[in-house]
């Protein structure tokens, strides 16, 4: 891993309500064509901003993945569940949006060729796994998180236990898992990927630097937390044109729908 290095530029702190919204847009694109999602529908849209087709679901779509023809989409159950409010992933051809298959996951990605991984905690589950291209399940592992394709296949795990368990990992072939650092947040935020396949972590108000063979350091102490007040935030990471914009929300100890909002802007120096 390279010497990356940050700098803050800016950081600022707002009180107020909480911050609303899931951002307007597609749920991934390829090429000429856009996913789309809302309540009770999946929609493929072209470049000319013509609709391919539409498909009814039984939630609200939250997240696509596109591979070799297939696109794997998670939803949220407008019904609560067993398992919270989470909806099927639904695996279609992205040819005319029809079913392939309907999964169980709440996270996922593309592998190529067809190919994703699915993800699901809770419950005593803990695991990912891969299906081929008509969802035949080819390989499972004990992990879950955020998946970050290249160098093999690495997760941020995150596992909701305190104190946390969770790793930055590699997921091996037949199940078996690389170990990495150990991390201070059961909720990391997705992390962010540079371009020599340094994986970027929020961790706990600290972001941290993950190398390719697993190393890492410390680039920035933000706003160092202890595990007595890690519920009480939440996390964003984000790469911009000149560097990285850091967000964590601070829900109040006491005062229900107060909220702090504190942002930094980050220079990103890369080793070379």
């Amino acid at each position: 891993m390279g010497s990356w290095r940050v700098t803050v530029q800016n950081h600022h702190r707002r009180s107020g309500g909480r911050p609303q919204g899931r951002p307007e847009g597609p749920l991934a694109r390829r090429g000429d064509l856009a996913l789309y999602g809302r309540n009770g529908e999946i929609s493929c849209v072209d470049a000319e901003g013509l609709v391919r087709w539409r498909r009814p679901c039984a939630g609200r779509p939250n997240a696509a993945h596109l591979s070799g023809g297939r696109a794997l989409v998670t939803t949220d159950s407008f019904e609560y569940t067993a398992w919270g409010h989470l909806g099927p992933a639904l695996l279609l051809d992205l040819d005319d949006g029809a079913l392939v298959a309907e999964l169980r996951g709440e996270r996922g990605t593309a592998l190529g060729g067809g190919r994703f991984v699915l993800g699901l905690e809770g419950y005593g589950t803990f695991d990912t796994w891969a299906y081929d291209r008509d969802a035949t399940l080819v390989d499972s592992w004990r992990s879950y998180g955020h998946y970050v394709v290249g160098d093999g296949l690495r997760v941020v795990e995150t596992d909701r236990r305190r104190p946390t368990g969770s790793r930055v990992v590699r997921l091996l072939p037949g199940g078996g898992i690389e170990s990495g650092p150990l991390l201070a947040d059961p909720q990391a935020p997705a992390p962010v990927v540079l371009a020599d396949g340094t994986v970027l972590v929020l961790d706990a108000g600290v972001l941290r630097a993950v190398g390719r063979d697993l190393d890492a350091t410390v680039l920035a102490e933000l706003l160092p937390l202890s595990g007595d007040d890690l519920h009480r935030f939440t996390g964003t990471l984000r790469r911009t044109a000149d560097g990285l914009a850091v967000t964590l929300v601070e829900r109040h100890p006491t005062r229900m729908g107060g909220y702090t909002t504190h942002r930094w802007t980050l220079g990103l120096e890369s080793p070379n």
